[in-house]
């Protein structure tokens, strides 16, 4: 392995172990709001393939690895896992609190997780393949963690230029960040799998076959007290913030305001988040 690997897999780790990861604890609710619609597609994908045994890949804090627990019915298991261990904590209080059993949270780098036995009739993931420092390597594992014949579905953002929502906060508060860095094509984080042909390569050189992505385009919302929340809490721009002096906070908090006005209507912000839906076979 490269030392340029070594520091991109331990980059992804200290972020969601670090500010980002708590983060996402603290507004896991706004969060589960937000990407509730999602639920419905991997549950529909576990059900179209008879799924008993499911991997959630990047489970975050549970939500659609309850959601499939639940869809498919006490006798199945789903287990999700994730690289950060406050969101993992979080998804096991959540599973005792509300009573699914049928689920386990596993603390690892799905890249590098040994899952043997081979369980896993059905491998997903909502948002949560795209930070590996290696993709092919991640999902040669994931094919090894997975029976004969098992299938894969994986929802991923597509295109920047497709999802304005998801760079608002950046692109307002470039001018007031100027030393800030822009987004590298292909590198881990949100839009990684942007592009159809490195997908569909990835997925192939890793072994999987039948391999396909169908454009996913899902109405969201939030509430103007949810997007205050997320413009501040939520995404690169966050990160910075608490980092700054606080007049130079305040101008960065009001560009990225003004940034957001245009979502806005009747006290929501509403959005079309454009996505791959991307299916596959062992």
């Amino acid at each position: 392995m490269t030392q340029s690997k070594i520091e991109a897999n331990q980059a992804q780790a200290e972020l969601w172990n670090g500010q980002a990861g708590q983060n996402w604890v603290e507004q896991n609710a706004m969060l589960d709001r937000l990407f509730e619609p999602f639920e419905r597609t991997l549950l529909d994908a576990a059900r179209q393939e008879g799924a008993r045994e499911v991997l959630d890949v990047g489970c975050g804090a549970g939500a659609t690895t309850f959601a499939v627990a639940r869809g498919l019915g006490r006798e199945s298991r789903c287990t999700g896992v994730d690289l950060s261990a406050p969101l993992i904590e979080l998804a096991r209080r959540r599973a005792a609190d509300m009573g699914v059993p049928n689920t386990d949270f596993v603390v690892a780098d799905a890249q590098r997780r040994d899952f043997q036995p081979a369980t896993f009739d059905m491998v997903i993931s909502r948002f949560g393949v795209m930070f590996f420092d290696d993709p092919v390597a991640a999902f040669a594992n994931l094919r090894r963690a997975a029976h004969p014949d098992a299938g894969l579905a994986c929802i991923v953002w597509r295109g920047i230029e497709e999802n304005p929502f998801m760079t608002t906060a950046e692109r307002a508060a470039a001018p007031l960040l100027p030393e800030q860095p822009p987004r590298a094509p292909n590198a881990p984080g949100q839009f990684a799998f942007a592009n159809p042909d490195h997908v569909g390569g990835v997925l192939s050189a890793a072994g999987w076959r039948d391999v396909t992505l169908q454009p996913l385009d899902v109405a969201c919302a939030l509430s103007a007290d949810d997007l205050e929340t997320y413009l501040t809490r939520m995404g690169p721009v966050s990160l910075v913030l608490p980092g700054l002096e606080a007049d130079r906070r305040r101008a960065v908090i009001a560009a990225v305001q003004r940034g957001f006005e245009p979502f806005l209507a009747d006290g929501v912000a509403r959005f079309t988040a454009a996505c791959w839906l991307v299916r596959g076979r062992v």
